[in-house]
């Protein structure tokens, strides 16, 4: 089969197209024929091997993952002789440990589910990780309720534009902050109200607010929490902010340290993609209440050029790679 492949860490001139061995189906999981696959800001940290701490756990000379990318959608060709919940020619999307940004994935049960049925299988692509971290991050960490006012700072990225749409679910009064050239996006996905950037810092207006979001690190912790009211919740998200050896897990790691003794600091939240999220995520998406944002779209040939396009930071929305 054809796929994307990397050797060492570098830029994203290091991913090559080659044929490679399908991969087999396990007794309890599925072979699916990929049709589609998401890239976001961890598979381009996980390229470079920035910060280098990650290393430890990604492969010190090497990524020990040679395939990027985790979100896929694709036409399930084969079952395992265990599995009972999928049959061959079932649309799915979920997500693929050993990377998706390839002609086939097997993948267990647990990590995939039907395609939502009002998405395309280019839609789908991009639902599970960004998803998942941002209903697992306002439903669960936050208990986001309605009537409650929620910040997501980054609201036109990948997790961005999720949040903005489940906290409006959950029936938040939602701001988002971004950039000028963002903020009719973010008005049209449901936003309440929209601070540009550039032009108003949210952590020096008279808002307060229950609950805030922060994908970008862009203010520190104490600057972030003076924008919440007394009994309100910082939520950490950072993917990429931080130096070249720690990077974001410096953040990570204050807040963790902050938050048993700093009322207002939440905890970070580890948000790994599980069948019963993608069902809940389904039944928004096929309600209505929740529709993906894509920026572009490249042909799998063009994966490094769409690495490139992520790891610049301004992607609006998810990007899609089509196999």
């Amino acid at each position: 089969m054809k796929a994307i492949v990397q050797d060492e860490y570098g830029s994203h001139e290091v991913l090559k197209l080659q044929e490679i061995e399908k991969p087999v189906v396990g007794d309890d999981g599925v072979l699916v024929r990929v049709r589609a696959a998401g890239v976001h800001p961890g598979d381009w940290l996980l390229m470079t091997g920035r910060p280098l701490l990650f290393r430890l756990g990604a492969g010190l000379r090497g990524p020990r993952k040679r395939i990027p990318g985790f979100d896929f959608a694709g036409t399930v060709e084969v079952v395992g002789k265990h599995a009972k919940e999928f049959k061959p020619g079932d649309e799915v999307f979920g997500e693929a440990a050993h990377g998706s940004c390839a002609e086939y994935v097997s993948v267990s049960e647990d990590k995939v589910a039907l395609k939502p049925a009002n998405l395309t299988l280019e839609q789908a692509a991009v639902v599970p990780v960004s998803g998942v971290v941002a209903l697992r991050g306002l439903r669960d960490a936050a208990n986001v309720q309605s009537g409650q006012h929620v910040l997501v700072n980054g609201a036109s990225g990948g997790v961005g534009t999720y949040a903005v749409q489940i906290a409006k679910a959950l029936g938040a009064e939602v701001t988002g902050v971004c950039s000028t050239r963002n903020v009719e996006m973010v008005r049209s996905i449901g936003a309440d109200h929209v601070i540009d950037y550039t032009e108003e810092d949210f952590t020096k207006g008279g808002e307060r607010y229950h609950v805030i979001l922060d994908n970008v690190a862009n203010h520190s912790l104490a600057e972030c929490r003076r924008a919440l009211i007394p009994e309100g919740i910082l939520l950490p998200n950072n993917g990429t902010a931080g130096g070249r050896w720690i990077g974001p897990l410096g953040r990570m790691t204050a807040a963790l340290v902050q938050s048993p003794f700093v009322r207002k600091q939440g905890r970070p939240f580890y948000a790994p993609v599980k069948k019963r999220d993608l069902l809940d995520l389904t039944e928004l998406i096929e309600a209505g209440k929740i529709t993906p944002v894509i920026d572009r779209t490249y042909p799998l040939g063009e994966t490094a050029e769409a690495m490139g396009h992520v790891g610049e930071g301004h992607a609006r929305g998810k990007v899609v790679i089509t196999v």
